[in-house]
């Protein structure tokens, strides 16, 4: 396989613009504060990369809908916890990981971009796990696009997107990549 510096993205569509991201942040954050009595018993958890900025968006909305004190949000950054962390390569980047307070007896909304597989979140949740024991957690991701590995559900899904094995979703957003936009593609070398 060549190195991923020598792939290429060709993307083949737009699946979600600036204002239908914004659609479903809303609406995942409506549904949360639905599900949960109150929001003083939530922690909100992004997955690096990609899932803190999400994250952060739900915890500012849900600000914005309940007032009052903004809801605690920290980042999780999984490298030593994945299960193919030898294939990463020698020098694996390493995120830093970001508990705002004890986790314990306290419901994690877990969140991230894409939902593929399902590794990506068991590594996740193997990682809470060291840090306290949470009454429960809920994932919330903005693109569920199938082929589970491991039996993963999410509890919150900005859009349902069927996609071939080969297919690539790529999310972006302002924070990390100067825009909101979240496209579907192939790999090609």
């Amino acid at each position: 396989m060549a190195s991923p510096s020598a792939l290429k993205f060709r993307q083949k569509a737009v699946l979600m613009n600036p204002s239908q991201m914004l659609r479903a942040v809303k609406r995942m954050t409506h549904e949360i504060l639905e599900r949960n009595e109150s929001p003083a018993d939530l922690v909100i958890m992004g997955i690096a990369r990609r899932g803190v900025p999400l994250a952060q968006r739900i915890a500012d909305y849900m600000q914005v809908i309940e007032g009052g004190a903004a809801v605690p949000v920290g980042s999780l950054d999984i490298t030593f916890y994945r299960d193919d962390v030898h294939t990463v390569g020698p020098q694996p980047r390493v995120g830093e990981t970001r508990i705002p307070e004890d986790i314990s007896g306290r419901t994690i909304i877990l969140v991230d971009d894409v939902l593929h597989t399902g590794r990506t979140v068991r590594s996740a949740m193997g990682e809470l796990m060291d840090y306290g024991r949470p009454d429960a957690i809920q994932l919330a991701v903005l693109i569920d696009r199938g082929h589970r590995e491991l039996p993963i559900h999410a509890d919150y899904a900005g859009k349902n997107v069927p996609t071939s094995r080969r297919e690539v979703v790529k999310v972006r957003f302002t924070e990390i990549d100067g825009e909101d936009r979240v496209l579907l593609g192939e790999v090609e070398e």
